[in-house]
């Protein structure tokens, strides 16, 4: 049975070519489903009746389930979506008057391991599918729809804006994700803007150049460190592609990309990386790079190991890039109550790289 979430436009126009229909019933197709909700091929009134038959016969809408839906007092909201095999990924939406920014998830789990983050710890299952990747835009797009009242057809951009920054690194996963991608900014699916739409990478540098030809959407380095000895350790994949080598990369990507800037994630971890002098040195490495910093109190998980910067410490670490002339702001907590900030996305993983058990192992050694 395929699963029509899986397909984005191209592909989907592709399908309908082999079936011997004409390209535009696969737009009729995209819009039943991504700007109207309807999950019922039947009740698609303008396909043809054989088209229809077919299509019940041979395809559905196929959505994770949703297992625990969470709220936390300042009106962020999380869902635990189950994507089988005793796995389940987060999703946070995030509202902020008339902005509703949904983070959304690429992989049950992450290989990459940085040493800050609660996913990394989880270890790695997964890539998920681009029906699992763009079904938890389709869940949080429709149950808002439902809950506010208003209709998918006459709002459909219910969700504002999309980060791709929950479990998982993106460009590790780059098919499925650019798929959903392509979904989101299609006006016949849900018509974001690619200035509204943000990929988050650890520094994939192969796939930062990918992303560039294939879909330049919004693009955010999660940079952490002014220096390649503390990436190493806080950021593993660094020792692949160093940051040389990645702001090269960000600097090629600007060349396609929908904004003129970079925008550089930077946790600061008291007494790791938010000394005034690591300042210094972030403003010497970034002086060449048109960006934007968006500093993140670290928010804290069981075992983490690591402690929030002082509030003094963020403040002084922001002066210092901003009178050197870089738009650096600093991201306001959302969502800790229910352990969805930041680097808190844990949801369940059925770890195949037992780097749970090593840990265990190192723990009691």
């Amino acid at each position: 049975m395929l699963n029509l979430l899986d397909y984005d436009p191209a592909s989907l126009e592709a399908l309908f070519s082999q079936w011997g229909e004409k390209p535009f019933r696969a737009r009729q197709l995209l819009r039943w489903i991504h700007q109207l909700g309807e999950r019922d091929v039947l009740a698609m009134t303008d396909l043809a009746k054989t088209l229809r038959a077919r299509l019940a016969a041979e395809a559905g809408v196929e959505l994770p389930r949703v297992r625990k839906d969470s709220c936390a007092p300042d009106g962020t909201r999380k869902w635990l979506l189950d994507v089988g095999a005793s796995n389940a990924v987060e999703t946070v939406l995030i509202p902020e008057g008339d902005r509703r920014t949904l983070c959304i998830s690429s992989q049950a789990g992450c290989a990459l391991e940085c040493a800050f983050c609660s996913t990394g710890r989880q270890g790695f299952n997964r890539n998920l599918s681009t029906a699992e990747i763009i079904g938890q835009l389709w869940w949080a797009n429709h149950r808002l729809a439902e809950e506010t009242g208003l209709a998918v057809h006459s709002d459909r951009r219910v969700v504002t804006n999309v980060v791709m920054m929950g479990m998982g690194e993106p460009l590790a996963n780059f098919d499925n994700v650019v798929a959903a991608l392509r979904l989101m900014i299609d006006d016949r699916a849900y018509g974001l803007s690619r200035r509204r739409v943000t990929v988050s990478t650890a520094g994939l540098v192969s796939g930062i150049d990918r992303l560039r030809e294939a879909c330049p959407v919004a693009l955010a380095v999660s940079l952490h460190a002014p220096n390649d000895a503390l990436r190493d350790k806080l950021v593993p994949i660094n020792k692949k592609w160093p940051i040389d080598a990645l702001l090269a990369a960000c600097l090629r990507y600007l060349d396609k990309a929908p904004r003129d800037f970079i925008t550089f994630e930077y946790v600061l971890l008291k007494d790791v990386n938010d000394s005034p002098e690591h300042a210094r040195e972030l403003v010497s490495r970034l002086s060449d790079v048109p960006c934007k910093v968006n500093l993140i109190p670290f928010n804290p998980f069981e075992g983490a190991g690591f402690e929030r910067s002082s509030r003094e410490a963020i403040a002084r670490f922001k002066d210092i890039l901003m009178r050197a002339s870089l738009i650096t702001t600093v991201r306001r907590t959302r969502g800790d109550g229910i352990d969805a900030a930041c680097g808190q996305l844990a949801g369940q993983v059925q770890d195949k790289t037992k780097r749970r058990l090593r840990r265990e192992a190192e723990a009691t050694s």
